[in-house]
């Protein structure tokens, strides 16, 4: 009797996961567990019970400690005994244990010897469980072009399998994986699709995770506050089915994110003000130190939760986060505290988006020390230069083109700040940067990649360029880009000469004042069209 139970409880698993039936497979659980408390390691549906138990606490069902626990009855010694679908079973559920302790390597491994015998196994539920795993590890790791592989096969298998809403939850990763290459509208509408599906279960997690997509995407394009109202709705979906659940934290770390990019506009806008010699009004003032604030508050709630589940990564993406918020206000020392904290945080387990972040910052707080002529300069400038170097170095064991791009452009920062007479050196830089962030929206990384570009023609030596062009010496720059570096390099310097009138500089050289205005607030020496 015992063992139909089981048998029956299993079938029962199997088919709420696929489905999304999230409070009735929780339900389940609940019954047996109060009825047995435990996963018997001498019934023969053992390891095919904690292989499911790991796949609904994944789903927010219990503590995965559970799982750690159920798997000390099946130790490296005695696998070698059990059954193949056991033997796979087994390697499924010590997989998630280590993807929830961040053990990405390891993990991949469990999930690349399921994925070897899927011929034996021919259980394509079980299969796609395997790709959805993997592509998560991979995507952790800045492995994009494998992460999506691995959704997209995922998919697949669960679709074979009759699963229609387990699709449309792993379609929400693929989602994700195709905005980070640039397929925005390709993203938007798996993400649509997902969402139709989806929003008829309570898989609230899942769901949270598409609002979180949602945001994530506004905040890309700049839609600061579009962004804010998709984590809020994330939250509260998270929040139906745990308060404290990990990607809870995420999106209010990613609202801590936001809302320091809004608090930098409304500074800018104080600055412009004292700029012109104007009083900013009492309430853009009271607007900018609120949205701060609240910034650093959700910042500290996501801590919080992250401490619960020990996530090194979310840990370390709120010190990142809170660090940047830091040196926006000029306290050096805390944003370093926190850059050195999120980097040991990264190295502890090799995440190498982490360490690239945390570096990033160290550079910043650097190269605002060197501005503020604080400690030795000649030091300080060691720093700065070994921090980006780093950052670099790390970024590029990625797949992440923005972190990549965003890395290079602080080394470029880093060298027209420390090194006179490195004009070429931080334009090859810039040029590599751009390019990674070629049509990418002109959010914030945008900005600081203008920023090095203007640093690039004040620092560069006309003359010396304009010999080197005139003896072919162009390295790879196509004719566009020389025409484009022509037209930074001349019209910032006419437009000097000309009393900085952007009609006089139009009249002079027979182009429109659009032209003339597009080219100066690409060197950040204008405010725009």
């Amino acid at each position: 009797m015992i063992a139909a139970t089981r048998a029956g409880l299993l079938a029962g698993l199997r088919e709420d996961l696929g489905l999304r039936r999230i409070g009735s497979g929780q339900a389940q659980l609940d019954d047996y567990w109060s009825a047995v408390g435990q996963i018997d390691p001498a019934d023969t549906d053992a390891a095919s019970l904690l292989c499911y138990v790991a796949q609904w606490v994944d789903a927010g069902w219990r503590d995965v400690d559970l799982v750690q626990h159920g798997l000390r009855s099946f130790p490296p010694g005695r696998r070698a005994q059990l059954r193949l679908v056991d033997y796979v079973h087994v390697l499924m559920a010590e997989g998630m244990v280590c993807v929830h302790e961040e053990l990405v390597q390891k993990a991949l491994m469990n999930f690349g010897l399921v994925l070897s015998l899927k011929a034996e196994i021919a259980d394509p539920q079980l299969i796609a469980l395997a790709h959805f795993w993997s592509s998560r590890c991979h995507r952790k790791a800045g492995e994009y072009d494998a992460a999506l592989s691995h959704a997209s096969e995922g998919v697949r298998h669960a679709s074979e399998a009759n699963m229609k809403p387990m699709a449309a939850a792993m379609r929400v990763a693929e989602s994700w994986l195709l905005f980070q290459k640039g397929r925005t509208k390709d993203a938007l509408r798996l993400l649509s699709e997902a969402d139709a599906v989806l929003r008829e279960t309570d898989d609230f997690i899942t769901r949270g995770n598409i609002q979180s997509s949602y945001g994530r995407m506004y905040r890309r394009e700049g839609r600061y506050d579009l962004a804010l109202r998709h984590f809020s709705h994330a939250i509260d979906e998270y929040s139906k089915r745990d308060p404290e659940h990990r990607n809870l934290a995420r999106s209010l770390a990613n609202m801590g994110y936001v809302e320091r990019l809004i608090a930098l506009q409304l500074r800018k806008r104080i600055d412009a003000d004292a700029a012109q010699r104007r009083k900013s009004s009492p309430e853009l003032r009271h607007e900018y130190e609120g949205m701060r604030n609240q910034a650093l508050t959700h910042l500290d709630r996501a801590t919080g939760i992250y401490r619960l589940h020990s996530n090194h990564r979310g840990a370390g993406t709120v010190c990142v986060n809170r660090g940047h918020l830091h040196l926006d206000s000029g306290d050096l020392h805390r944003a370093h505290e926190e850059a050195r904290q999120a980097y040991t945080l990264g190295e502890e387990k090799q995440d190498l988006i982490l360490m690239a972040r945390a570096r990033l910052l160290e550079c910043m707080v650097e190269n605002n020390k060197l501005e503020e002529g604080i400690e030795d300069p000649a030091w300080v400038a060691h720093l700065a230069l070994e921090s980006a170097r780093e950052a670099v170095d790390l970024s590029k064991r990625t797949e992440n083109r923005r972190l990549q791009a965003r890395a290079l452009i602080w080394q470029g920062l880093t060298i027209c700040n420390t090194s006179s007479g490195s004009g070429d050196a931080a334009r090859e830089i810039c040029d590599q940067a751009g390019a990674l962030l070629k049509n990418e929206v002109q959010d914030h990384i945008w900005e600081d990649l203008q920023t090095l570009k203007s640093h690039v023609v004040r620092g560069g030596n006309l003359d010396a360029t304009l010999h080197g062009w005139s003896q072919g010496v162009v390295g790879e720059r196509t004719f566009q880009q020389l025409t484009e570096d022509f037209a930074d390099l001349i019209i910032p310097k006419i437009w000097d000469h000309e009393g900085r009138k952007v009609a006089r500089v139009a009249k002079r050289l027979s182009i429109s004042p659009k032209k003339v205005r597009r080219v100066l607030a690409r060197l950040g020496l204008h405010g725009g069209v």
